[in-house]
């Protein structure tokens, strides 16, 4: 073989060597880009799956691979239950115009949530202006009626400064009664085929939703329950308040206002 052919050989074959690479790398492209598309998909259905359930439960159900029909059904747990409501709803809707409305409402929503998750709470459902929150339903928590308490408190902190921020622009302040009580019930996916909600269904909902009514009674903004109180640790500041008759209920209730705390708290289970 001349000088000449060898050279075009070499040629030939570098310039196969780089069609392939090119092929190759641009297979591999095409590949990262079906992947970074899939994981934008995945993530899309997650956060939509996760209006309808906790972030917990969807991670939990992908990760096992199972879909929302086939999910299991409720387990018996025990778990810190709350009800949060703003007092004098009625009042503020007839008072500003309805976007108004909405931009408020929503400001309140998003803190009153921040404050359940930051403390290990996930919430369970918007009812109009109130919202029902679980502590201890998705995970194990031994510390979930300090984390319910503790999550009140941060609510009224966030509130306090949001009506700054309300005041500063001309609008009413935010009022809000929060009722707490622990006890078994049960705990999971719950509903029809067509929409399906992650709900505890058990006696605490009912009297942490009435401890909340209670609270425009006692003109306090945080009620708990006898047994919620003796699961609390030392330095939350409780004063106890007379027992009233609750509906629904055979006995009157002793309920106890949360003051704040004693002591700095160091976080548990972190």
């Amino acid at each position: 073989m001349t000088w000449t052919a060898a050279l075009v050989v070499a040629l030939v074959i570098i310039a196969v060597l780089a069609g392939a690479l090119w092929r190759q790398r641009h297979y591999q492209e095409r590949l990262k880009a079906q992947l970074k598309a899939a994981t934008a998909d995945l993530e899309q259905l997650q956060n939509a799956c996760s209006r309808l359930a906790p972030a917990g439960v969807v991670q939990r159900l992908v990760a096992d691979g199972i879909a929302l029909d086939d999910a299991p059904g409720a387990e018996r747990k025990v778990v810190t239950a709350m009800f949060v409501d703003l007092v004098g709803f009625t009042a503020m809707t007839e008072r500003l115009e309805p976007a108004l409305l909405v931009r408020v409402l929503n400001g309140y929503y998003q803190r009153v949530s921040d404050a359940i998750e930051e403390h290990r709470g996930q919430v369970g459902s918007f009812v109009g202006d109130g919202i029902v929150a679980y502590f201890g339903a998705i995970q194990p928590n031994p510390w979930q009626c300090d984390d319910a308490v503790r999550a009140a408190l941060a609510m009224r902190a966030a509130i306090r400064a949001y009506n700054g921020e309300l005041e500063r622009e001309g609008l009413p302040p935010l009022a809000i009664g929060v009722g707490i009580d622990r006890g078994p019930g049960l705990a999971g996916l719950m509903g029809s085929r067509a929409r399906r909600e992650y709900a505890f269904i058990g006696r605490a909902v009912n009297l942490a939703a009435r401890l909340q009514g209670l609270t425009r009674i006692h003109q306090v903004d945080i009620l708990v329950t006898e047994a919620l109180r003796a699961e609390l640790d030392a330095g939350f500041v409780l004063v106890p308040m007379p027992a009233e008759p609750v509906k629904g209920f055979a006995e009157p209730i002793v309920t106890y206002a949360v003051r704040g705390r004693s002591e700095p708290h160091q976080d548990r289970g972190q």
